[in-house]
């Protein structure tokens, strides 16, 4: 869904800090931005309680780093939906808007309203007779075993119907914006990135089947895990919650949603797909 985007009064800087350069464009931006007039302030993509307190009132986040700093500003952002425009300085950049290069050049101009909002669907992750609130993953959500490489038994029902019990190094469930990573490398489908559905992904299954399924977007999803050994829950490959014997994590879609922000002149999803997997000719 487009929607246009109106001029912006206070924006946020996230910078991935393990990247000299990234931390470099920061300052760089900072003063840009500031002599439009707008409030601006700074902050590393890992201090996620910090950018919180400073995420009040904020209109933009504009995002340098790759992907991964990306799911960090989707956490920063919520619950207030505050646009992200992503600057790739990391390997890939499935979510990322511009180039480092052209980011003092046009960044400007979607601070005077340029651009759309990409809508994307979230996941929303429950531990069930936990006193934890809930998570939330732009991403996927991903129950699965500790350290030790030994398999663990995942019950998994879809709307209180029992679908299967796979003995496995866990399962993955993934919006569209995740079907490009993990899911990816565990075999599952790719979807586009405006879909709504959540795709189900089995990790190394054993003797049980380890096909995807996609499921409506109004899906329940719970799994509840079996094992003598450590186990945890992954949200967004960032955040992990150990997890014992006899846990159960209920999945659904999120009420939040994250909003992208792009440019007047939106690229084709599938010639990005062929360019980042690197298989145009």
């Amino acid at each position: 869904m487009k929607k246009k985007v109106d001029l912006k009064k206070k924006v946020g800087i996230l910078f991935q800090p393990k990247i000299q350069a990234a931390r470099d464009l920061a300052q760089q931006l900072a003063r840009v931005v500031g002599d439009l007039d707008v409030a601006v302030w700074i902050c590393s993509s890992w201090e996620e309680d910090r950018a919180k307190e400073q995420a009040g009132a904020t209109e933009l986040i504009i995002c340098l780093g790759g992907d991964g700093t990306i799911l960090r500003a989707a956490r920063i952002a919520n619950p207030q939906s505050i646009p992200i425009l992503g600057v790739n300085l990391g390997r890939v950049g499935f979510m990322t808007e511009l180039r480092a290069e052209d980011a003092l050049s046009r960044v400007p101009a979607f601070i005077k309203g340029e651009g759309w909002l990409e809508e994307r669907s979230m996941l929303q992750a429950e531990l069930v007779s936990a006193d934890t609130p809930p998570f939330h993953a732009l991403n996927d959500v991903v129950v699965g075993r500790g350290e030790r490489c030994r398999l663990i038994r995942i019950t998994a029902t879809v709307d209180g119907e029992p679908l299967a019990t796979y003995r496995c190094d866990g399962v993955i469930l993934a919006t569209a914006t995740g079907s490009t990573g993990y899911s990816l490398a565990a075999g599952g489908p790719i979807l586009h990135p405006l879909a709504r559905e959540i795709l189900l992904q089995p990790i190394a299954a054993h003797l049980s089947s380890g096909t995807a399924l996609v499921l409506p977007s109004d899906t329940e999803v719970k799994l509840e895990v079996s094992t003598t050994h450590a186990a945890r829950l992954s949200i967004d490959g960032q955040v992990e919650v150990p997890l014992s014997d006899g846990a159960v994590v209920k999945v659904g879609r999120s009420p939040h949603i994250t909003r992208l922000l792009r440019s007047d002149r939106p690229t084709s999803f599938y010639e990005t797909l062929m360019q980042r997997l690197g298989k145009r000719e």
